[in-house]
């Protein structure tokens, strides 16, 4: 999907999402490609407070977007 399609599902899912869900799960705009997402999602679990939902661009080639969610890790 488009990265405005992506934003909109991505808002629709965090408004569904209930509280438990949203402490221990990342909901967020990853590019479609399987080997970009995985490099974002890499740097994005560095340090998530440095991403913004547009970050994902950066490691897009092909401008096709979509939503995942994975668990936090251990956060202190």
């Amino acid at each position: 999907m488009k990265y405005s399609e992506a934003l909109t599902y991505k808002k629709e899912a965090l408004q569904k999402a209930d509280e438990s869900v949203l402490k221990s799960y990342h909901i967020i705009i990853v590019p479609a490609d399987t080997a970009e997402s995985a490099k974002y999602i890499e740097a994005f679990s560095k340090n998530p407070d440095d991403f913004k939902d547009n970050s994902c661009k950066e490691y897009c080639s092909n401008d096709e977007y979509e939503v995942v969610s994975f668990n936090k890790e251990n956060e202190s």
